[in-house]
């Protein structure tokens, strides 16, 4: 399986949409209430730096071994699914079959021309509004 990465975009069906916590993501002053703009230069610089050094800080110490944990878990879930669930589901079908063709049989012989007959005799109901 040869995928190629992508390393400028990083989430590109956008799984992590609703994470955006850039420092416009997450502060916003109103118009008429504004801070000095040092103290909002100050607050973006140290916002950024903060969140950059610390998310790559974690990311170092954390990153492979949570990404190789849930390599493992998911191999697992589609190992599961590929040799138990689908096989289970396969023999399930084969072994529901034959009942399958005696209901659709019953209900097409008896209760199909009941719903028709129904469905005629309602049919020929007509209601009036009168104000």
């Amino acid at each position: 399986m040869a995928h190629t990465l992508d390393m400028v975009n990083r989430d590109p069906n956008n799984i992590n949409n609703h994470l955006k916590s850039a420092f416009d993501d997450v502060f916003a002053e109103p118009d008429g209430t504004h801070s000095i703009d040092c103290v909002w230069a100050l607050a973006y610089n140290c916002f950024s730096g903060c969140q950059g050094f610390w998310y790559k800080l974690i990311t170092l110490f954390c990153g492979c071994f949570i990404a190789c944990n849930w390599g493992i878990v998911f191999a697992f879930e589609v190992f599961r699914q590929v040799w138990y669930d689908t096989p289970c589901l396969r023999l399930c079908a084969i072994q529901c079959s034959p009942s399958q063709k005696c209901w659709t049989i019953f209900l097409q012989c008896c209760l199909a021309p009941l719903c028709d007959a129904c469905g005629m005799y309602w049919n020929n109901i007509k209601i009036n509004h009168i104000k």
